[in-house]
């Protein structure tokens, strides 16, 4: 006898069970239509462009979860058998399907084989369904959450699968074909019966058991974090995708400020809890998390464009709903660091920072909700175009003795523009920077200019606090000033400076006709002298003898990949010895400056995140914490002072190290 399966074998009425599929499908349909019209709401603003890349990048991190496994294997190992046994028993039942409606090709060996195939699937999926209970409730894992719905859907899960081999079971011990080995798992399950006649008798109970189970999970899909399945390939693809700008003019007041890229995002999340526990406002003890943002985001798009949100009742219903799911005030939003970390270990490229920027800009149209210290300091910006004092007349000040050429002042002003930045300008522990960056260019003789008191903001802290009109306003100041004096080539002091023009600008730039693009080279400072240290131009002839450790700054590293730049330097000074802390390179703690943090009153915390960095620099013994940021500087200088450790440790700007290596300025 040629082995196959007889679909609705034992089984009245069939039309009962195409009117549940029909009315489950229906439910599911209703929910993804209820998720898509949020993202329409991005999509009819933005295109979303073909790539390549985001393919190759949807087959390494959908198909195998790569970014899963990064720093935890079981959970990588669990999410692979969690998939990939329900994507095989998803495509075993496409397949019967098909074998039933289209063409009869289950029979003889293919059979055979899927028969095996489905066992395995199942089986995975059991594994690691087991394995997530394991993880969750037993080892208690931290970052993971215990909710209802965490249990119900790994238990809906379970039941599902555990159902469909006890049917295959009862099956196999009614029919008792010669085959029957090849389901294997379901032969075991069928060995319970002895009687084939019992075997049947139960059977069309378990089967219909089973298919109201796989009904209901069909459709619980869209209402569960079970869409993840669906949303997550979406984001993997678009990650690659870059920021598209929209000006602000062009802006509808009533839609939403956040990006379609935003709003699946936010559908993708599955509360793994990996954002919090690397972000350093909650590490520091701060009332915020990355997720529970995204899920108050995730609710409130839902709230107001669900298919239903036209009817009192069920926006009624949704908020209090929604208020039952998450407690997130929106003053909460400027407590983000805008540091990253939770992007990057995040496995479906939850890009947060960026989410948390265009939430901002709902605040600051609202003229609500925005810290006092930083609402004074973006008055500054657009009054005296910097966010610290109140003129423009000190932007300079720190360059009077060096006799440094001027765009603006001297005719003959050539060579590399040095965008000294707002704080280094303008916070004299900072100036120390911009002091010594200019004693090494002299001390090399490389010709430089700076724009002097005519150097404007690069928009940075307008475009973090998501100001957008007044970030605008700073880039057009910028570029116009760039164009009168023939400037394409920019060194910065500040990674958030680099950051804006390398990053921010081009996006705004590409909206311009060709005619008035400027095409511009902007490096981060520690980016040229690693260049003029590989040519040989930049070397140390005195040792130094002293141990120094890195501090990886967020928009210099995390945010731009500059990692090896500042290393080689120091590792080119002889005998100075360089160890890592703890957390580095990608992985580096924030200093608790960014994302316009620097420039607010003190939020509330256990402790200050500079604080715990400074903690970690001192354990690795280092005489010397050395970092490339403005930012980092003072916060790193503030937190040496008040932990007590102003006798043990030094803070410095990798300028200032590099001038100690070669010689106290005036012997050159």
């Amino acid at each position: 006898m040629t082995p196959l399966r007889t679909s609705y074998w034992h089984i009245e009425p069939v039309w009962l069970f195409y009117l549940l599929a029909a009315i489950a499908v229906g439910v599911f349909a209703f929910g993804l239509m209820a998720h898509v019209s949020v993202w329409m709401r991005g999509i009819r603003r933005q295109s979303i462009p073909f790539s390549w890349h985001g393919m190759a990048q949807l087959a390494w991190d959908g198909l195998f979860g790569r970014r899963i496994f990064r720093g935890d294997v079981a959970a990588g190992t669990m999410h692979l058998l969690i998939m990939w046994g329900f994507a095989g028993l998803f495509v075993g039942t496409v397949l019967i399907s098909a074998d039933y409606w289209v063409y009869h090709f289950l029979k003889g060996a293919v059979y055979l084989a899927y028969s095996t195939c489905l066992e395995i699937a199942g089986l995975m999926l059991i594994l690691g369904l087991a394995w997530s209970l394991i993880r969750r409730y037993l080892q208690r894992i931290s970052r993971l959450e215990r909710r209802f719905e965490d249990l119900f859907v790994v238990a809906l899960l379970m039941l599902v699968t555990l159902s469909g081999f006890v049917v295959e079971g009862l099956r196999l011990a009614a029919q008792r074909p010669d085959w029957a080995g090849w389901s294997f798992t379901g032969y075991w399950v069928g060995l319970v019966w002895t009687e084939p006649q019992a075997a049947l008798s139960w059977y069309p109970y378990s089967w219909w058991a089973h298919a109201l189970l796989s009904l209901g999970l069909i459709g619980y899909i869209p209402y569960s974090k079970l869409f993840h399945m669906l949303a997550a390939p979406a984001t993997i693809y678009l990650e690659i995708q870059p920021p598209q700008a929209v000006p602000i003019e062009t802006r509808n007041p009533d839609e939403e400020p956040f990006s379609y890229r935003d709003m699946i995002f936010f559908d993708a999340c599955t509360r793994c809890g990996r954002c919090v526990e690397e972000c350093p406002a909650t590490g520091a003890g701060e009332p915020f998390t990355p997720r529970e943002f995204i899920v108050w985001a995730r609710n409130n798009l839902l709230a107001r464009y669900h298919p239903l949100s036209r009817f009192e009742w069920f926006r009624t219903w949704k908020q209090r709903r929604n208020a039952k799911t998450v407690d997130f005030d929106p003053h909460k939003l400027w407590h983000c660091t805008t540091c990253s970390a939770c992007l990057e270990v995040c496995p479906v490229f939850v890009a947060t920072p960026d989410a948390i920027r265009e939430a901002r800009c709902t605040v600051v149209e609202e003229g609500t909700g925005v810290p006092l210290l930083l609402t004074q300091s973006l008055r500054n910006l657009y009054k005296y175009n910097n966010p610290w004092e109140a003129t423009k007349k000190k932007r300079a000040n720190w360059a009077q003795d060096l006799e440094i050429p001027d765009f603006t002042k001297d005719e003959g002003a050539a060579g590399l523009c040095y965008f000294v930045g707002c704080t280094t300008s303008m916070d004299i522990r900072a100036q120390g920077i911009a002091r010594s960056f200019a004693w090494i260019m002299k001390h090399l003789n490389l010709p430089f200019a700076i724009l002097g008191n005519k150097e404007p903001c690069c928009g940075d802290i307008a475009r973090r606090a998501g100001e957008d009109g007044l970030f605008e306003k700073q880039m057009g100041d910028c570029m116009e000033l760039f164009r009168r004096f023939g400037i394409d080539q920019l060194i910065t002091s500040s990674p958030h400076c680099f950051h804006t023009f390398v990053n921010d600008y081009p996006a705004f730039q590409a909206l311009l006709p060709p005619d008035e693009q400027l095409q511009l080279r902007a490096r981060h400072y520690t980016m040229l002298l690693a260049e003029l240290v590989k040519a040989g131009t930049l070397h140390f002839a005195q040792p130094l003898k002293i141990t120094v450790t890195f501090h990886d700054p967020c928009y210099l590293g995390r945010h731009n990949g500059i990692f090896d730049q500042p290393r080689q330097v120091i590792d080119a000074i002889p005998g100075v010895q360089r160890v890592e802390m703890a957390h580095n390179r990608i992985h580096s703690l924030c200093c608790g400056g960014g994302g316009d943090r620097v420039w607010q009153d003190e939020l509330d915390a256990d402790v200050k995140m500079a604080e715990i960095r400074i903690r970690e620099a001192e354990a690795t013994g280092a005489d010397i914490l050395i970092t490339a940021c403005p930012l980092c500087l003072i916060m790193l200088e503030d937190a040496r002072k008040t932990t007590g450790l102003e006798q043990d440790l030094q803070v410095m700007d990798l300028n200032e190290f590099v001038v100690m290596a070669l010689g106290p300025p005036g012997s050159s």
